[in-house]
């Protein structure tokens, strides 16, 4: 794709950037087939490459983002699966973010989006507040309804809808400390608690620690550890992310220099993607580029450290078939497909992969709640895919996308490492004891 932009313009590093990935478009369309929002709206802005060129347009002109623009961008899910598809290799989620970021900075929005982007982005990073905020949902549930009638005030319906009943108890498995295997250890890493996941779901993590202590690796949660900035990252708020961002590289670093990290493991495959980013998002700050490089670099999701680990095969408890659905951050953002099909196969279990794996289930960090009549269409559609392999359960690696798909069917959605923990001498899944399997 030719570009226009003055020497004056390119002295942004920013801009430089975007410059580059945009010549690496070739206009093949191929991102179209593979693209969510296209699949189900048909619409050329609502694909990659017709958002690429209202990005192209909007930063060449330095013109502040309009409506239009930021229509079709808050449409986007960042699935990445065009990154998977593009034949160009066209870095996609570098570009998308940065006009979000400049969107975030030029327009202004109408009022109540303003407040309730606000919203999401004062609570969800923060456990403490999330937590209250699950708590007060029981008592606006039943306006929801109401508020569905109302365009504007659709996102306060999705979010009461999407509100569990219950939240995790407190949990050792979620505080600052040590976890030591018996024995000698083989190992040593951190693991990111992060900040929606203990709240909705602590057992995930006393899974992992579980199983990974019985493997001999030593588990830390190091202290201090907050929220990975990867909600607000894709809502265009830039300095916030990058705050996040470079308190978790503190965070982590202090334990590199101090008794040293073999790893630092990710359970929240959409926390995983962003943290592995931390060397391009910081990659322009003197104090800080090195050391978010190397985050970036021991980073590794939760089935991609157990593939280099010697797992025996087992029996499983249980003879069950799992529907493995695929995370977007997961299979586009990370490129990691086959760990965790092989892992629970290693396991025992039979494993059936849902047609249409690669389009997005609607969740995508804040999108359910921002965009929740496209989310929903979505949802459906995976739901139907996955509940067509017959499954007794199904699995997946992002807390987002277990409560995205848990809310609209009667299957038990389960974290691929409880099932992995389960069969490997741990604890049955609580989502297993309440049903008849």
């Amino acid at each position: 794709m030719q570009t226009n932009f003055s020497l004056a313009q390119l002295a942004d590093p920013n801009i430089a950037d975007a410059d580059a990935i945009l010549r690496n478009c070739v206009h093949c369309g191929f991102c179209t087939a593979t693209c969510p929002t296209y699949v189900m709206l048909g619409n050329e802005l609502d694909s990659p490459r017709g958002r690429i060129y209202l990005i192209k347009d909007m930063l060449e002109n330095d013109r502040p983002a309009d409506a239009k623009v930021t229509k079709h961008i808050d449409r986007c899910l960042s699935c990445l699966s065009c990154m998977s598809t593009c034949p160009s290799g066209v870095h996609y989620m570098h570009l998308v973010d940065h006009a979000r970021t400049h969107i975030e900075n030029t327009y202004k929005r109408p009022l109540l989006n303003r407040l309730v982007r606000n919203m999401l982005a004062q609570i969800l990073p923060y456990r403490g507040r999330f937590a209250a905020a699950i708590r007060l949902a029981k008592f606006g549930r039943p306006f929801a309804p109401m508020f569905e009638n109302i365009a504007s005030l659709k996102p306060l319906a999705a979010m009461l809808r999407l509100a569990p009943g219950t939240i995790s108890a407190n949990s050792p498995y979620i505080s600052a400390g040590t976890f030591t295997p018996s024995g000698a250890s083989a190992g040593r890493v951190a693991l990111l608690t992060g900040c929606a996941q203990p709240v909705l779901d602590a057992e995930i993590n006393r899974a992992t620690i579980e199983l990974l202590n019985r493997l001999k690796i030593e588990v830390v949660l190091p202290e201090g550890e907050a929220c990975c900035g990867s909600l607000v990252h894709h809502m265009g708020r830039e300095d916030q992310a990058l705050a996040a961002a470079r308190h978790m590289v503190d965070v982590w670093t202090a334990e590199i220099q101090g008794q040293g990290l073999d790893a630092i493991i990710i359970t929240t495959s959409g926390c995983g993607t962003t943290i592995k980013d931390y060397g391009h998002m910081l990659r322009h700050d003197a104090n800080y580029a090195e050391k978010a490089s190397t985050v970036s670099c021991l980073a590794v999701d939760i089935s991609e450290y157990l593939a280099g680990l010697d797992l025996p095969f087992v029996t499983p408890p249980e003879k069950l078939t799992v529907a493995y659905h695929s995370a977007c951050s997961l299979q586009h953002g990370q490129k990691l497909t086959n760990p965790p099909k092989d892992l629970l196969k290693g396991a025992g279990f039979t494993v059936k992969e849902p047609p249409e794996g690669h389009l997005c289930c609607g969740s995508a960090g804040t999108y359910n709640i921002l965009q929740p009549e496209i989310a929903a269409s979505l949802r459906s559609r995976k739901i139907r895919n996955i509940e067509s392999t017959k499954p007794d359960v199904i699995a997946a690696g992002n807390i987002g996308c277990l409560t995205q798909i848990g809310s609209a069917t009667g299957i038990p959605v389960v974290h691929t490492v409880k099932l992995l923990n389960w069969a490997h001498g741990g604890a049955k899944p609580q989502e297993l004891r309440t049903t008849s399997r």
